[in-house]
């Protein structure tokens, strides 16, 4: 298959990268909960998954290629035990899709074993590892999440407690990382000072106990029955152990949550900013419909992420919302690939439309962004030869120019539709008849938070961390020296 039939069916999303997970819980099936955990944050990454648990001094852990779902049976968790779990779900990022790169991270160190599980990517994984190196230190993989847990186990084996070595350990890393860490003694949670991925804290009540979690999302709390408590914030590390909850703030905290978690990444049920994500994008769907109106017949959106913004569109618009698109929720991720015949109507793999609906009608179709158009066409074109009279795509976000290099994997700028076209080229690639963005101020706007608290760099290439020439000159090819 060549690379062009390659980028056509890779998803035309940007990829999110991991989901973290981690419990203390003694008396508790802490493997099993943090199965269930991962479960719910499948949706951040499906190439690998991993559990490791401590009982004592003894550290077990499993991890295999795959989904959640498969890597794991009822056998595997029972040889899980412990009272303190850690847990991974990776999409790659910096690091191939390799077996040996699944995730958490062990390390061995003077207090113990170590588990690391990340999300996120450091932009300075080049230095850490020459420093690294300069400590004799060895490596198993090519993860920048390793070179982390390495640098945690060099700075305990210096002689410091576990939380005073994360803390020394952070100093050498720059770039995008939540962190749940697994040790002997307590788990810590983590996040960079800007908080550019999501870490919460949940706690499951029993018995007049209270037992914690961290999850990259508030839904993988929900699936176990935890109650949310807060988020970890920007710069700050927490300490799990017998003794409670502890917080430990390391770096002055300057927020920047990528704004893609509250378009797209995060599942809608998840709470952020005091409420769902569901309800942010319906006011987006409300904010483009008074920033671009349109004369069709009905709106409807892009299962499953286009959805919420429809609704709210036709909210707002007062037309009729239906669906036109149904989803085949069973095809996953195949490695099977589909006869040419199939490749030239691949969309209807995943996506088919209901010509009873779509005869004759003037359709709006709403998504929440588009990388490289590839899919966008391929809608497009179903639509029409389901008997669409016209069809309008509006997009729920501003236009994708700049790569991510904090934990998405998007496409070098060569790649990227918007970086290269206008709207109106971009309309005429897709095959639309007409197509509008929302506005990054109308985006930042329905957040009703300080917008100066979102990293928005895919839309504008206002980078909040500065990005090392040799890893931006690999992604920026559009960029003037």
């Amino acid at each position: 298959m060549n690379s062009n039939h390659q980028l056509d069916y890779r998803p035309d999303k940007p990829e999110e990268a991991c989901g973290v997970f981690g419990i203390y819980a003694p008396q508790e099936n802490v493997a099993k909960l943090t199965y269930f955990g991962l479960y719910a944050l499948q949706h951040r990454g499906q190439e690998s998954a991993g559990i490791a648990t401590f009982e004592g001094e003894n550290c077990y852990c499993y991890k295999d290629m795959g989904l959640v779902s498969q890597v794991f049976n009822e056998s595997i968790l029972s040889n899980l035990t412990g009272q303190i779990a850690v847990g991974h779900t990776r999409y790659s990022t910096t690091g191939s899709s390799l077996q040996a790169n699944a995730q958490p991270a062990i390390i061995d160190t003077r207090l113990g074993k170590l588990a690391l599980a990340h999300n996120g990517n450091l932009v300075n994984a080049v230095d850490l590892r020459t420093e690294l190196i300069k400590r004799d230190c060895q490596f198993i993989t090519t993860t920048d999440s390793e070179m982390i847990a390495i640098m945690v186990g060099s700075e305990v084996d210096k002689g410091k407690n576990w939380v005073e070595a994360a803390i020394s350990a952070f100093a050498w890393c720059k770039g995008a990382y939540s962190l749940v860490i697994g040790t002997p003694h307590g788990i810590i949670g983590a996040r960079d000072s800007n908080g550019i991925r999501p870490l919460v804290i949940g706690a499951l009540k029993e018995d007049n106990l209270t037992r914690y979690v961290l999850a990259s999302e508030t839904c993988a709390l929900d699936i176990i029955g935890a109650e949310y408590i807060r988020d970890v914030e920007p710069g700050e590390l927490v300490w799990i152990t017998e003794e409670g909850l502890s917080s430990h703030h390391w770096a002055t905290p300057e927020q920047k949550l990528c704004v893609f978690e509250m378009i797209y990444f995060a599942r809608p049920d998840s709470i952020m900013g005091n409420e769902s994500l569901y309800a942010y994008r319906l006011r987006l769907g409300e904010q483009l419909a008074k920033e671009s109106p349109v004369q069709v017949d009905l709106v409807m959106g892009v299962p499953d992420s286009g959805i919420p913004a429809a609704i709210g569109y036709s909210r707002q618009s007062g037309i009729t919302y239906q669906e036109g698109l149904i989803k085949n929720r069973y095809v996953g991720r195949t490695f099977i690939q589909p006869t040419q015949h199939m490749r030239e109507h691949g969309i209807k793999m995943k996506l088919n439309p209901l010509k009873d609906v779509l005869e004759g009608k003037k359709i709006l179709i709403i998504d929440d962004s588009i990388v490289r158009g590839t899919t966008s066409r391929k809608i497009v074109r179903a639509l029409r030869d389901a008997g669409a009279k016209e069809v309008h795509m509006k997009i729920s976000s501003p236009p994708v120019t700049h790569p991510c290099f904090y934990g998405i994997d998007t496409d070098s700028q060569d790649h990227l539709i918007a970086a290269n076209m206008s709207i109106e080229e971009i309309g005429r690639q897709i095959e639309v008849d007409s197509l509008n963005y929302l506005s990054e101020e109308g985006m930042l706007k329905v957040t009703k938070e300080n917008p100066l608290h979102f990293c928005t760099a895919c839309f504008n290439g206002n980078y909040p961390i500065t990005i090392p020439d040799e890893i931006k000159r690999s992604k920026l090819i559009l960029e003037k020296a």
